[in-house]
C-alpha cells in the first residue's frame, strides 16, 4: 500500500462524495486502512448506549473515516486543492511540495 500525503492537522478538500466540495482539517489519519478522519466530512448518528448506571443513552453525531482517495491536500502557502509531490530539503529530509506553487511543506 502506497504511503499517505495527508496527515494529522492538514487542511483537505472532499472531491467526490455526497460532501464534494466542503473543506475541513484531518482529525484522525488511519495508514492501515488508507482513510482519515476530516471535521465535519462525513457525518452520521450513531446510538449511544449508557455506560454505567444513571448515565443517559442517546444519538451522538461524529465524522466517519472516508478514503484518503477523495480528499486533497489544499496547500498552506497559495490556498488552493493542490497534488503533493516529494522533494529533498537542505537537511536531505524527504518534504512535500505544491504541485502548483512549488511551495515546501
Amino acid at each position: 500500500m502506497p504511503k499517505m500525503n495527508v496527515h494529522k492537522g492538514d487542511k483537505v478538500q472532499v472531491i467526490s462524495g455526497k460532501d464534494k466540495g466542503k473543506q475541513g482539517e484531518v482529525l484522525r489519519a488511519i495508514p492501515d486502512e488508507h482513510k482519515v478522519v476530516v471535521k465535519g466530512v462525513a457525518v452520521v448518528k450513531k446510538a449511544q448506549r449508557p455506560t454505567q448506571q444513571g448515565q443517559q443513552g442517546g444519538f451522538v453525531t461524529k465524522e466517519a473515516a472516508i478514503d484518503v482517495s477523495n480528499v486533497m491536500l489544499i496547500c498552506p502557502s497559495c490556498g488552493k486543492p493542490t497534488r503533493v509531490g516529494h522533494a529533498r530539503n537542505e537537511k536531505n529530509h524527504t518534504v512535500r511540495v505544491c504541485k502548483k506553487c512549488g511551495a515546501q511543506f
